[in-house]
């Protein structure tokens, strides 16, 4: 359960739906598994798994739910071989040749007849909802994944009135910045021992920096020949390490000891309530490190 990446939405309009309210829209679209001829499906599951079966979790404020992807296995190769073979197969037996709108037609009914015989892959995505600060927080590295769960929730909900925090600097500059002044970046934040830098354009050179100190001389003459920080290493209040990125996702993230004597603190009977107080604990933690995040970037745009 634990979220290893971070995208974060800011609702535009307070998040009124009741826990059983969004239980009820997100039933339209539970989860079913691939029939013989779907190429995949996607739909909503229990986020506490064979613990439960509502398709949320609600612990105060937040609401966790999961999506799953399943897809089936049919490489291109299969399909390509099995094609050759069709129309291998036709041209002797009928003495013609094969075209490319016939050849079209037949890779379709190639790829119909395998479908039910291929593999399956399944993947789930976690999110929550913090109905007090107005976030949808999703566990995902890229927008494209991000994005499927929103959407699916959107055709659930009717609408989904969520944008990208707008922010009155872009993290490029503010993690340049980080890098070249005195003070290099204000507490509770701590730079850590990663960074990626990058010269403007699609065709600029890149510099990847891994386990060492970030402020030398060799860094900073990089910046001044006008490269930018496009990803940056970071520890918040000695509780989580992670990698931002110019795009705003939070990556590699990691909770540290910190987290864990929290929870050492808390008694839990059933794997159940273990799972709640995980869920608390990092929720609590995470809405603090997003509100600063967002704080010692600069705040939002007006």
């Amino acid at each position: 359960m634990w979220f290893k990446n971070l995208i974060f939405y800011r609702f535009t309009q307070k998040f009124e739906l009741s826990t059983e309210e969004l239980e009820e829209k997100l039933t339209e679209k539970r989860f079913r598994s691939c029939g013989s001829q779907d190429v995949s499906t996607y739909g909503w599951v229990p986020p506490l798994g064979k613990h439960g079966d509502m398709l949320t979790h609600a612990s105060g404020d937040f609401v966790l739910i999961c999506a799953r992807r399943e897809e089936k296995i049919l490489p291109s190769s299969v399909i390509k071989d099995a094609l050759e073979e069709k129309i291998e197969t036709i041209e002797q037996n009928e003495h013609r040749e094969v075209f490319s709108k016939e050849k079209k037609a037949l890779k379709e009914d190639v790829t119909m007849e395998l479908l039910p015989k291929a593999f399956t892959k399944s993947q789930n995505t976690l999110a929550y909802i913090d109905t007090k600060e107005g976030w949808i927080v999703v566990d995902a590295s890229s927008f494209k994944k991000a994005e499927e769960l929103t959407s699916c929730l959107r055709e659930c909900l009717g609408s989904l009135p969520v944008v990208n925090p707008p922010l009155k600097n872009m993290p490029s500059v503010t993690m340049t910045q980080w890098l070249n002044e005195k003070p290099h970046i204000e507490p509770p934040f701590v730079l850590g021992h990663e960074c990626d830098l990058r010269e403007a354009g699609d065709e600029g050179g890149q510099v990847n920096v891994r386990k060492q100190e970030l402020i030398t001389d060799e860094i900073k003459a990089h910046l001044e020949a006008g490269m930018q920080v496009s990803k940056l290493a970071l520890l918040w209040d000695d509780a989580q390490s992670f990698v931002l990125g110019d795009d705003l996702i939070v990556r590699k993230l990691k909770f540290t000891e910190v987290i864990q004597d929290q929870l050492d603190d808390i008694s839990a009977d059933t794997a159940a309530e273990q799972f709640d107080a995980d869920f608390s604990v990092m929720t609590l933690s995470l809405r603090k490190l997003i509100n600063d995040l967002i704080d010692t970037l600069g705040g939002f745009a007006e």
